[in-house]
């Protein structure tokens, strides 16, 4: 199972942020995530290495690995995700 964190205490990326250096880290674990590497539930933050964990929607996980939540994404649900990244 994986399981994407938000957070209100996380920071919320703006237009005017220019967040390149990210990576997906593993709160039940304590350390970068690595899809599926353990076969053990995830619970995935964003981590931004100016801002620390951050918020980020779409989420890019949803995209990559759509089977991969629990419960799945629905049909509606991974178009609702495409059209908003397409958008961005």
């Amino acid at each position: 199972m994986t399981q994407i964190v938000r957070d209100p205490g996380f920071y919320e990326q703006g237009d005017e942020d220019g967040c390149s250096r990210y990576w997906y880290f593993c709160q039940a674990h304590d350390r970068p995530y690595w899809h599926e590497s353990c076969g053990e539930p995830h619970l995935i933050a964003l981590h931004c290495q100016e801002h620390g964990p951050e918020n980020m929607w779409p989420q890019p996980l949803m995209l990559m690995f759509p089977e991969g939540f629990d419960p799945p994404l629905s049909t509606a649900q991974l178009a609702w995700v495409r059209t908003a990244d397409d958008a961005v």
